[in-house]
């Protein structure tokens, strides 16, 4: 036997974006334990470079956080199997009014590995085009330009927090800044 197997997965709440399972795991001392799993559709978040060299970022509120945070834009997939780069490009627009001339991709990311398996494609957009914001009716957005060492200061002094913003910047700043 595997050191560690699921035995059980029983579905506790089918939620908009994510769908949350009690798993029963069974480990090869013969225990057995409850762990929790979160089930994500996955999603794509967008490095979008301005041709000055500023970098894109969106203010929204945040529930769990219960305050606003400063981000790279994202969001989830449509359905699972879209492919990231079409959810980059729509999600990009959406939310800054900017598509992307170019976008390639910079880093996958799975966020919280313990409990969930959402993954992250993360994309550097450039020769940006203006276009319109196409927000949800419950979506407030806000955008601002930012220039790299603006949004590193930020991440060292904690007003940056959001896991894919702070890989996504640094490795940006490795890939294209350094």
């Amino acid at each position: 036997m595997d050191e560690v197997r699921r035995i059980n997965r029983e579905l506790v709440h089918k939620g908009a974006v994510v769908d949350f399972y009690t798993d029963t795991m069974e480990f090869a001392n013969g225990h057995t334990a409850k762990w929790d799993y979160i089930e994500h559709k996955g999603a794509a978040a967008v490095v979008a470079v301005t041709d000055e060299g500023k970098i894109l970022m969106v203010r929204q509120y945040r529930n769990a956080l219960e305050r606003y945070t400063l981000e790279i834009p994202a969001g989830s997939l449509d359905r699972v199997g879209e492919p990231k780069i079409d959810c980059a490009f729509r999600e990009l627009e959406e939310e800054t009014g900017f598509r992307a001339g170019t976008l390639e991709p910079l880093l996958m990311l799975n966020t919280t590995v313990a409990f969930c398996n959402e993954l992250i494609g993360i994309f550097v957009a450039k020769d940006l085009i203006p276009s319109r914001q196409h927000l949800d009716e419950d979506e407030f957005v806000d955008v601002y330009a930012y220039e790299l060492e603006e949004l590193l200061d930020m991440i060292y002094s904690q007003k940056i927090t959001d896991g894919k913003t702070v890989a996504a910047l640094l490795a940006y700043k490795v890939k294209y800044a350094s």
